[in-house]
């Protein structure tokens, strides 16, 4: 796989979007060995920036831009001469959209209606779109406003008419030790109050670790026609032996004693879900899938592309009828530990 990403990435103009995110940064880490021509970095983050030009460095294969995807202009001139976009820019934090749902609406379905059309006016090869399980039968306004970026993404397949540009989504769940993400969390809480505070210790969510969420949105680049769902196949944890192991580790971090550690069950937060989803039954009907992801087909008929079985190496038509957490067999407390701290 190494070769073949060297051959679709190497003296390749590339630009990601949200490049200083937890994503965004491990996507440019990772293209920067593939010796592309450059990779521009946009982000609407000044410090993020700032700080990713420290570990990085000033060199003529990485360009940093600050910008935010609200403003069309500054995406078209970000994006002039660029070969494959990666859309990672988004409002996820699923409490704060819920509270402010229109800037919500203005970075994630405004924001990638804007990445399109910078796209189709600069002539750009590959669009991928980052995605998440949140998007899947939607109770929140984070997920329903993902949803619709999928959708604009798959329908401007359509609408771009005998322009070149393809347009494509990978979906997933929750990345380890990504921004927001509930492990440093609990690291922080440990450190300063000895306490944690947890959801629903039953509530399942679908983990994974940067290193792998990176070689496969670099697959899915590779095999996308333009349409797809790309879905990245996830191990699941329940969120009660998460915490447990999360108490272990940072009790011998700081040297607390375990039963030192207080647990409190807050419950759902708004807009959360007991369980995940990463494929409706409908979207199931549709699926490929390999050892490694699933492949969603459009719904919708594009004129201009056919999608088989054959198209996609090593693919064969999906067994599942869903993909949701709570299917999922959970990680063993010796799996979590594994996975998260080895």
């Amino acid at each position: 796989m190494g070769n073949k990403n060297e051959d679709l990435f190497k003296n390749k103009k590339i630009l990601v979007i949200g490049g200083t995110g937890t994503i965004g940064s491990e996507i440019v880490k990772k293209l920067l060995t593939y010796k592309p021509k450059v990779v521009r970095i946009f982000s609407n983050d000044e410090y993020s920036t700032f700080k990713m030009i420290q570990n990085l460095g000033k060199k003529s294969d990485r360009r940093f831009l600050v910008g935010d995807i609200r403003d069309k202009e500054r995406l078209i001139l970000a994006m002039e001469d660029i070969d494959i976009v990666y859309h990672a820019a988004a409002l996820k934090h699923v409490p704060l959209c819920e509270y402010n749902p229109f800037e919500a609406i203005k970075t994630n379905v405004l924001g990638t209606q804007n990445v399109i059309e910078a796209a189709l006016n600069n002539g750009v090869s590959k669009v991928i779109n980052i995605s998440t399980d949140k998007a899947i039968n939607p109770i929140n306004t984070m997920g329903a406003t993902k949803l619709l970026a999928e959708k604009l993404v798959i329908d401007a397949n359509e609408y771009k008419g005998l322009r070149k540009t393809l347009f494509s989504s990978v979906r997933f769940g929750n990345v380890l030790f990504s921004r927001g993400s509930v492990i440093p969390l609990f690291e922080q809480q440990i450190k300063q109050n000895k306490t944690i505070t947890i959801t629903n210790p039953n509530m399942t969510r679908f983990v994974m670790s940067n290193e792998n969420t990176i070689d496969l949105i670099l697959k899915a680049t590779l095999m996308a026609k333009g349409g797809e769902i790309f879905i990245l196949k996830m191990p699941v944890v329940k969120l009660g032996d998460l915490a447990d192991i999360i108490i272990e580790e940072y009790c011998k971090k700081f040297h607390y004693k375990k039963d030192e550690i207080e647990k409190k069950i807050i419950g759902l937060r708004a807009g959360e879900k007991m369980f995940e989803e990463l494929m409706t039954e409908t979207e199931a009907a549709l699926a490929y899938e390999t050892d490694e992801m699933l492949i969603i087909p459009p719904q919708l008929e594009l004129k201009n592309i056919k999608f088989e079985l054959k198209d996609y190496k090593d693919a064969r038509y999906s067994k599942l009828n869903r993909y949701i957490s709570k299917d999922v067999k959970p990680l063993s407390k010796k799996e979590i530990k594994k996975i998260v701290f080895n």
